[in-house]
């Protein structure tokens, strides 16, 4: 007897745009969520796991590191054994260690819950391949990445609202089983609805090239969490970790260039598509986050030199309509992308974030109206612009015969540049008068000017073929 039930990973062959952004978008939230639902919630955690605030935040550190070294090698994994299978292992991933840390009663299992969903890393990255594949049409598809990525950003800010409100109202655990229900509902979506490809079918997935770039990123990652630890730093380690890093990144280049299908080619790591664009984002990333998450924050709570907010005031003041703005400006900045070009908007968002923090840097430090507007101005040039753009060449500057790599390393990228700028403007601050105007302006004028070395670091990243629209 023939059954005729269809497979579970089973997907329609015609794929309608309005449905597959609704799988694609559920798996990117719920990514998300992880990242932004519990930054207001980190006190509550602490209190309720019974330790202190700096334990709890190397639980976010122990995700933010977890999702880099998973996000070097899933993406290309997608292009061998299948972009779906690999979008629903990391949803479940996920999901699953949303569970662990809801049902966590030490730090040791909150550590280990946090790493466990750190595998969903990657998740934006493989939506917006899946996407490019299925939607040829080169404008749909600039305005369709804006709205992808744009989640990258925060839910409109609405989500750290409500992290901060369930975890007020119902501890924290409660962020974590909303997590797991939007997890479920995700896998759900994307088994009924999402399409598969694997480009690269056939092609072995090269493990051993895998290892030493993966300990490459850790040893460096670990050595920028040393360095973020200031004045109680142990800089012999940071050398260390300098040291095995680099070392472990030349065992990788020496495997690349013996292995038949290499995980990425010298060639290819040689092209400035590659190391242009990475390093865009990561002087990218450290230019802006930390002044719009950190300094920004510190001054707006600040009792003495600053406005004396609330945390809760202060995220809805500042946080809420920046992550708006930027969910706002998203789409039409990839709307416009194929049009006006990838690079034109990337290099716009750039100068109009670096206009942004000097804002922030010189008249916000004294004027709460200027903050406010600073920090939206940020959150249209950069989440809106700027960080979809980067998210967006990640894809369309990717080989076709190797789609997997750059976006995955371009994700790592991310978060290497995050803990870097939580690293280098603090220390900029404590080093110009601390917790004074002085202070938090310098390290804003510092921020602005990495950010500006990213823009001059934009101009060496090659125009993108067959994703803009010729004139």
């Amino acid at each position: 007897m023939t059954s005729t039930a269809a497979p579970l990973l089973a997907a329609p062959k015609k794929i309608r745009t309005g449905a597959l952004m609704v799988a694609l978008l559920a798996a990117c939230t719920a990514f998300q969520l992880n990242a932004s639902m519990l930054s207001p919630a980190l006190v509550v955690m602490a209190r309720e796991l019974h330790t202190d605030e700096v334990s709890i935040g190397l639980s976010q550190t122990a995700f933010f590191t977890s999702t880099a070294l998973f996000g070097l090698f899933l993406p290309r994994l997608s292009d061998i054994a299948g972009r779906r299978k690999i979008l629903i292992l990391m949803i479940a991933g996920m999901t699953v260690g949303a569970v662990m840390a809801a049902m966590s009663t030490s730090m040791e299992m909150m550590f280990a819950a946090r790493a466990v969903q750190g595998v969903s890393g990657s998740i934006i990255p493989v939506c917006l391949l899946m996407l490019r594949t299925e939607i040829t049409d080169r404008k749909q598809y600039g305005t369709m990445m804006g709205i992808v990525a744009a989640v990258n950003g925060g839910i409109a800010g609405v989500d750290a609202l409500a992290g901060g409100f369930l975890a007020t109202a119902f501890g924290f655990r409660s962020i974590f089983w909303v997590i797991t229900g939007v997890g479920l509902v995700a896998v759900y979506l994307v088994v009924r609805i999402a399409p598969d490809s694997r480009p690269s079918a056939g092609v072995k997935m090269d493990w051993r090239g895998v290892v030493p770039l993966v300990l490459a990123i850790l040893f460096l990652q670990m050595a920028v969490n040393e360095t973020g630890k200031l004045t109680s730093a142990n800089f012999v380690h940071v050398g260390i970790f300098v040291l095995l890093g680099l070392a472990s990144g030349v065992v990788f280049w020496w495997l690349e260039t013996r292995t038949p299908e290499p995980l990425a080619s010298p060639a290819l790591l040689k092209q400035r598509s590659t190391w242009a664009m990475v390093l865009t984002t990561i002087l990218t990333m450290t230019g802006v986050f930390a002044t719009a998450n950190g300094v920004v924050m510190s001054l707006a709570q600040n009792a003495e030199v600053g406005f004396n907010l609330q945390a809760d005031a202060a995220s809805l003041l500042l946080l809420t309509p920046y992550a708006l703005v930027g969910w706002l400006v998203g789409p039409f900045a990839g709307k416009l992308a194929p049009i006006l070009g990838y690079r034109t908007i990337l290099r716009i968002g750039l100068l109009g974030s670096i206009v942004g923090i000097v804002v922030l840097a010189v008249w916000g430090v004294h004027s709460m109206p200027l903050l406010i507007g600073g920090t939206v101005l940020l959150g249209a040039t950069y989440a809106g612009m700027a960080n979809i753009m980067l998210n967006g060449l990640g894809v369309v500057l990717s080989p076709k015969d190797n789609p997997g790599f750059l976006p995955g390393l371009n994700a790592s990228g991310f978060g290497l540049g995050a803990g870097l700028s939580f690293a280098i403007l603090p220390a900029v601050q404590m080093a110009s008068g601390g917790a004074t105007l002085g202070g938090y302006s310098s390290a804003m004028l510092v921020g602005a000017a990495i950010t500006g070395a990213a823009f001059l670091m934009s101009l060496l990243i090659p125009k993108p073929t067959n994703a803009e629209v010729e004139h």
